[in-house]
C-alpha cells in the first residue's frame, strides 16, 4: 500500500512539473495534480491498451513512433476528465507526453532499484 502511494504522489509531482516546463499545462492546485496522476494511471491501464491493439498496424508502419501519439492522447483524455488541469493543444501534449515518459524513468525507476 505504501509502495502504491509513493508511486502516485511521485507521479503527481512528475505531472506537476510540466507545468512548469510547458505554457499550455495548467493545474489549478496540487489537488488537481493528484487527481490527475489518479486518473492518467486508470486511463494507461483501462484505455490506452485498447487503443494501442487499434493502432497496431500504424504503430509497426511508424516503427513504434505511434505510441507517442497514443500517450498524448491519454494525456489529452486525462485533461478532459480531471477539472483544473489543462493542455492548451496537441502538440504541447505529445511533448509533454514525450518528457513525462522521461521524467518517470528518471523518478520512478529510480525508487524501484
Amino acid at each position: 500500500m505504501k509502495k502504491t502511494i509513493v508511486n502516485w504522489v511521485l507521479s503527481a509531482f512528475c505531472l506537476y512539473i510540466l507545468s512548469f516546463l510547458f505554457k499550455g499545462i495548467y493545474f489549478s492546485g496540487l489537488t488537481a495534480a493528484l487527481t490527475a496522476a489518479l486518473v492518467l494511471g486508470l486511463v494507461n491501464a483501462i484505455i490506452k491498451p485498447i487503443l494501442t491493439i487499434l493502432s497496431f498496424p500504424i504503430t509497426i508502419l511508424t516503427l513504434g513512433l505511434f505510441s507517442l501519439v497514443i500517450n498524448a492522447i491519454m494525456l489529452n483524455i486525462t485533461s478532459g476528465l480531471v477539472p483544473g488541469f489543462y493542455i492548451s493543444s496537441f502538440g504541447t501534449a505529445f511533448w509533454a507526453a514525450i518528457v513525462l515518459s522521461v521524467l518517470n524513468t528518471l523518478f520512478l525507476d529510480k525508487k524501484r532499484q
